[in-house]
């Protein structure tokens, strides 16, 4: 595969991850925090196996599937659960902004691990976009850290697996490519990911569930399950055939527009009126994504 075929890739599964937040909350909303991404990931699962079939395990490299499996699985498992245990629908779109902050982190992590130079731009670019975070959670209202605080301590659980999932994966694109020899094993991660939240359901995850804007009727249910993990499958496939065979930093510069483009789509599925402090803290994480893309650009 080209480089430009692969990059191509990256751009789809962007465009389909915008859709995927929302999907993933309502999905909460009609049979629970766990159960649904359980049933996400499941269905996902079977799709891609149908897709693309299963390579025997012994095929891919050992480190690729230990490290990449725990952190595609711990990324997965992570924003799941921040978006199902939102408190509404207006936080869950936080959280799901809260999470694009992995395009900078990416390029912050390609330059610490010395595969990408950057420029003094990245430092201002970095500071941007947490700035931009912080103004959400503040309601626009200054920068106070004690409002913050407050505002995060709502919920906790909900931004904390939001930012770690946003760390995990910044560190997944770095390390998968290196670690993935040539090879593509989202089939096997998506399996290790079902897995993961079907023991969490057993552990006790079925009494995690999302605050019900609406109950959709079983039919619904089934078609958003379906939707969401269709959504799911063919954006993640594209994506690790984008770190294989394209350009990352160019994707993750790319991703800059993520963060309104999901907000846009996520206010619109949702039903959601977001406030102007959020849209103002959304052209933040934007411009400081691009400012980190700028600093690495050659």
């Amino acid at each position: 595969m080209t480089q430009t075929r692969g990059t191509l890739f990256g751009l789809a599964a962007i465009g389909l991850w915008s859709a995927a937040p929302s999907l993933i909350r309502l999905c909460s909303e009609a049979v629970g925090a766990v159960t649904g991404a359980a049933l996400i990931y499941t269905l996902a699962s079977v799709m891609l196996v149908a897709l693309r079939g299963w390579t025997p395990l012994r095929q891919y490299p050992r480190r690729y599937l230990l490290i990449g499996g725990a952190l595609f699985a711990g990324y997965e498992v992570a924003l799941a659960l921040a978006l199902g245990l939102a408190r509404d629908r207006t936080q869950a779109i936080e959280v799901a902004l809260l999470n694009y902050l992995w395009p900078c982190l990416t390029v912050l992590l390609m330059v610490l691990s010395g595969r990408q130079r950057a420029t003094p731009w990245l430092a201002p670019g970095l500071l941007l976009s947490l700035l931009g975070v912080a103004w959400i959670l503040n309601g626009g209202d200054g920068w106070s850290l004690a409002h913050m605080a407050a505002n995060a301590a709502r919920n906790p659980w909900s931004y904390g697996l939001a930012a770690g999932g946003a760390l995990l994966w910044s560190v997944y694109c770095c390390a998968a490519k290196p670690l993935a020899q040539g090879t593509d094993a989202i089939v096997p991660f998506f399996v290790l990911t079902s897995i993961a939240l079907w023991v969490k359901y057993a552990l006790g995850g079925a009494a995690l569930t999302a605050t019900v804007a609406s109950v959709p009727s079983a039919w619904a249910a089934a078609g958003l399950l379906g939707a969401a993990a269709a959504v799911m499958a063919l954006g993640y496939a594209s994506w690790n055939r984008a770190l294989a065979h394209g350009n990352l930093a160019l994707l993750a510069a790319i991703s800059y527009a993520s963060p309104v483009l999901s907000a846009a789509c996520s206010a619109a599925m949702l039903r959601a009126t977001l406030s102007a402090a959020f849209w103002q803290g959304a052209a933040m994480v934007t411009a400081g994504s691009l400012c980190c893309w700028w600093a690495t650009r050659k």
